[in-house]
């Protein structure tokens, strides 16, 4: 595979997807944006107790949640201690068979996607859940406030 030189970090070169040239991959002209993150599947919250799980993930620091297509996944971000200063991974030949099996067909090199669901704080997992879980005998509204007094 023909490839830039060794001195030339991954990135450095921008390239739209649809230009890449022959005998060339993508990932000579990406950040290892796929080196910096990590997302584990979860399983749907339906209840409090869940939601709560949910917020106290999103207390520590680079985790969120998103949604794609209803399902529900944990998103660390976090760099891979193997990507070198030059987007380069200094493990390639004995890296993990997940990082063989990744491709670029359907990565974010491009950066035109964006989440339909996307929680990245514990106030929006707690007004998340207010909204869409009530417990029975209360209201997730502010109590009715009391009328005006009226002049006379």
């Amino acid at each position: 595979m023909s490839s830039l030189p060794a001195a030339t970090p991954f990135g450095a070169i921008r390239i739209n997807r649809e230009n890449l040239p022959e005998g060339r991959h993508l990932c000579e002209y990406c950040t290892a944006k796929c080196c910096r993150y990590f997302a584990l599947p979860m399983e749907t919250p339906e209840t409090f107790e869940e939601f709560e799980f949910i917020r106290w993930f999103l207390l520590h620091d680079r985790a969120s949640v998103f949604q794609e297509e209803g399902d529900w996944y944990m998103l660390v971000h976090t760099t891979c201690k193997h990507l070198g200063h030059d987007n380069r991974c200094g493990i390639y030949e004995t890296r993990p068979q997940i990082c063989r099996d990744y491709t670029t067909d359907n990565c974010e090199y491009d950066d035109d996607w964006t989440y339909d669901f996307y929680l990245e704080t514990p106030e929006q997992v707690w007004e998340y859940t207010e909204a869409i879980i009530q417990e029975p005998g209360k209201s997730i509204r502010s109590r009715k406030p009391n009328p005006l007094a009226v002049l006379s």
